[in-house]
């Protein structure tokens, strides 16, 4: 496969991905910003926005309208969902050879469909879009894409995406210290709170609800689930004979060794400094791409033309 196709790929799955996570955190926090009139609510849109990887402006107050603007439909801000859809369907465009007809008008539509603004009483319902809209993207491509390397390509780039979209959602559950998100809260922004309950028998608590986000081996949001998928997806597309002795790849060390430590480390220990796991989380998953990039998606430089030397 060409590496411009296989990059496009990869990049389709985080995008959609991305739009899909940022919408279920965005609605939990602005949801939360409604209902407690005693949250600092600057101080909260400062430390959501930094977050989600996004710089706020320093001279005016932040309001939950802002946080809006910057995260949902402003087009080029590299963090909101509006960015990411675009993106998603710029890298079809490239990749139109290898995309699906369903997948490219599913894309185009959301695109089309995208509004530039939002109104109050609208938001939870966009966010419903946009979730829906990402599982049908997702859907065409689990339902009639033969599990080859595109697949691989683009699972890989929706797996790591997703580990950083858990770990973002799990690190703002402190960032208004006692008046965050409940864990009930967090679990159903997840789609979670019922696979909880059927595994745990019982209301969430603190340790059984980090711990099913992180380390459930059959929830496919949890963090280990999602690390052990990008795994799968580069040891397919190692060639065979790198795979006999140890392991060879870098991405793949990266995050054999962050699912090492979250998977041996004891929940206590991680849920007494959540973010700063987490952002272990982030880092490994970023270094993890960076190093995808540089093994399969290299970038030369142009040649040049350089006169004869007389």
């Amino acid at each position: 496969m060409l590496s411009r196709i296989a990059e496009s790929l990869f990049w389709i799955g985080r995008y959609i991905e991305r739009a899909d996570g940022t919408a279920r955190i965005l609605d939990v926090h602005l949801q939360l910003l409604l209902e407690d009139p005693w949250i600092e609510e600057d101080d909260a849109c400062r430390a959501l926005l930094s977050v989600m990887g996004s710089q706020a402006p320093e001279d005016t107050e932040l309001t939950r309208g802002d946080v809006l603007s910057i995260l949902a439909v402003d087009r080029s801000e590299p963090a909101s969902i509006g960015y990411s859809i675009g993106a998603a369907r710029e890298n079809a465009r490239r990749a139109r050879e290898i995309v699906s007809t369903e997948l490219w008008e599913c894309l185009n539509t959301t695109l089309a469909r995208m509004p530039r603004r939002i109104s109050g009483d609208k938001v939870s319902d966009f966010f419903a879009w946009v979730r829906e809209r990402s599982a049908l993207a997702v859907g065409i491509i689990e339902s009639a894409t033969s599990r080859d390397e595109a697949w691989q390509f683009f699972t890989l780039g929706r797996s790591l995406e997703r580990a950083d979209m858990t770990a973002r959602l799990l690190a703002t559950r402190s960032l208004t210290e006692a008046s965050g998100p409940s864990w009930t809260t967090i679990l159903r922004s997840c789609g979670a709170y019922e696979p909880y309950l059927r595994t745990y028998r019982g209301m969430p608590s603190a340790s059984n609800a980090a711990e099913f986000l992180l380390l459930d081996r059959l929830f496919p949001r949890s963090i280990l689930f999602s690390v052990s998928r990008a795994e799968d997806c580069m040891r397919e597309l190692e060639p065979r004979r790198m795979n006999r002795v140890g392991v060879a790849d870098h991405s793949q060390r990266l995050l054999g060794k962050i699912r090492s430590e979250l998977e041996y480390r004891p929940i206590a220990e991680i849920l007494d400094d959540l973010p700063l796991h987490m952002d272990r989380v982030q880092a490994a998953t970023s270094a993890a791409s960076e190093a995808v990039r540089q093994r399969y998606f290299p970038t030369n430089a142009a040649p040049e033309w350089v006169g004869e030397i007389s």
